[in-house]
């Protein structure tokens, strides 16, 4: 009995820390879902200035090291983006539309997920 109480008391304790507000584990970005959690952020959020500039700036690096890579030749580019591109709030708008749409890859890493959403909007004609 006494262990159903501890663990009550243990819950309702920690009961506010269970809400939507943004943690410091979400900028770790283990999964898609840490991912779409920073780029759809609250802007009443304390941490909202944070998560969006990091969502921004984890999926800008993201492609700007993809298209080194493929600028070499040495990797076959699989992702063509048209001219003009999208901004890069409309292609953050973009990703979280697909991912909501597609939550089975939502424990996915990041980059896979974002890679296979640009894929899917832009592949290449080869």
């Amino acid at each position: 009995m006494r262990w159903k109480g501890l663990v009550l008391v243990l819950t309702m304790l920690l009961w506010p820390c269970s809400s939507d507000a943004l943690t410091r584990d979400d900028f770790l970005v283990r999964t898609t879902q840490d991912l779409l959690t920073l780029c759809t952020a609250s802007e009443s959020d304390p941490l909202y200035q944070g998560a969006i500039g990091f969502c921004l700036g984890f999926a800008t690096g993201a492609y700007q090291y993809y298209q080194v890579t493929t600028a070499s030749g040495e990797q076959t580019a699989f992702v063509c983006v048209p001219e003009p591109p999208p901004t890069r709030i409309e292609a953050i708008q973009m990703f979280v539309a697909w991912a909501k749409a597609n939550p089975q890859y939502l424990n996915e890493h990041p980059v896979d997920s974002l890679f296979r959403f640009l894929a899917t909007t832009y592949p290449c004609r080869h």
